[in-house]
């Protein structure tokens, strides 16, 4: 498959910003499906796998990790532990629990998993994260078939999500994205034709597609491979725009089919599970609903702006004994999303990348230690109080 095939001829690697619209095949093309079963693809090559278990860096001052928000996605968990082993040379005790968006994952003898779900008080989506032991999984049968549900129904956000981009019906959003994002009307054409050919690849796939990449992220990806025929500057304004849509199509989301934030955590708690909020800057208001959880993220990669602040918050509260028989315990969150770590440099998140499990700056931040000190807080308290919680 040649760059003929988009009616382009490459240019030292790389193909000029000027295009036409009109010579873009709007039919599947090899390269198309390609990359498609790429992208899609289970398993990871010899290259990516080394990519995987080499970090950029190692810590070997950090004796203790707690992990209790990240991602494995495709990523095989034995590379991954490869990976931390030589993160954390000198580790000398460890809490590391996957929190696949709703799939449960073990790890040592726990289990994770991040739930999306609904605040009714508030009318919005939030996110929980639910930590059992690995015993345990098997009475979680409610808790299972919730999940399956809950992953059916946000898998579907993608389908939705490519109609936006592409489908007749859906100008509306379309133009409110391309107004919102100041693209013009040669991107969002481009970007149509592009993603009604992955919506073709994606029903003429489903049945062999792994669930776990049926996610919004494949049109990012998909629309990153570009590069390798267009200008980087076409294909930024493209994401640009295209993460509009995405928006546009969240904001509009039913809220209707996700289980309520109040049903997921009375399930995960008949089952001794902890329970702890994640992303405190986009959930203010479940931290308002005063639902019986274990503990707040107070950072994470995308919530900095009022760590400390939270944290005085849940100090407060637990000095009010507002919280007696189960006071709040401060988290961090990674968030490392571990697929980041599979694509080529260039094509990198380079905030998502440089997300590791279990590093999280802040607890050595000279200014946030200091209050965490007085208080009795670190990263060994927060273990050892929530591995006896778990039981």
């Amino acid at each position: 498959m040649t760059a003929k095939t988009f009616g382009l001829v490459k240019a030292g690697g790389k193909a000029c910003q000027e295009f036409d619209l009109a010579s873009l095949p709007r039919e599947v093309t090899d390269w198309d499906m390609e990359t498609y079963l790429a992208l899609t693809c289970a398993g990871v090559t010899p290259e990516q796998a080394r990519a995987v278990r080499t970090p950029p860096a190692a810590h070997p001052r950090q004796e203790y990790v707690l992990a209790v928000h990240w991602h494995p996605e495709q990523v095989p968990l034995d590379l991954i532990r490869e990976r931390l082993e030589a993160m954390y040379p000198n580790a000398r005790d460890q809490l590391i629990i996957p929190t696949q968006h709703n799939q449960i994952m073990t790890w040592d003898g726990y289990a994770g998993v991040e739930v999306d779900c609904y605040s009714h008080g508030f009318n919005r989506k939030v996110q929980l994260l639910v930590h059992l032991k690995a015993e345990r999984v098997e009475q979680a049968g409610v808790l299972g078939n919730m999940l399956r549900h809950t992953f059916k129904y946000r898998s579907s956000q993608l389908f939705e999500y490519l109609d936006a981009l592409c489908a007749p019906a859906w100008e509306e959003r379309r133009q409110k994205a391309a107004r919102a994002a100041g693209s013009d009307e040669e991107v969002v054409e481009f970007t149509a034709i592009h993603a009604a050919r992955l919506r073709e690849m994606l029903s003429a796939n489903e049945m062999r597609t792994p669930e776990d990449a049926v996610k919004n992220k494949l049109v990012r990806n998909y629309l990153d491979c570009l590069r390798e025929f267009y200008d980087d500057r076409l294909i930024n304004k493209v994401q640009v725009y295209a993460k509009a849509v995405k928006e546009v199509v969240k904001e509009n989301f039913s809220m209707a089919y996700f289980y309520r934030a109040s049903e997921v955590i009375e399930e995960a708690r008949s089952l001794g599970a902890g329970v702890v909020i994640p992303h405190p800057e986009q959930f203010w208001p479940i931290l308002l609903r005063n639902y019986d959880v274990d503990g707040i993220e107070v950072w994470n990669p995308q919530s900095q702006q009022y760590t400390e602040f939270l944290i005085s918050v849940v100090l407060d509260q637990n000095r009010r004994g507002y919280h007696k028989d189960r006071p709040l315990l401060i988290f961090m969150g990674d968030d490392c999303h571990m697929s980041e770590k599979l694509k080529k440099p260039e094509e990198q998140d380079r905030d998502k990348a440089a997300r590791e499990v279990g590093l999280q700056p802040a607890w050595d931040d000279l200014g946030i230690a200091k209050g965490l000190i007085v208080a009795g807080v670190s990263r060994k308290t927060v273990m050892d109080e929530y591995r006896a919680r778990l039981g």
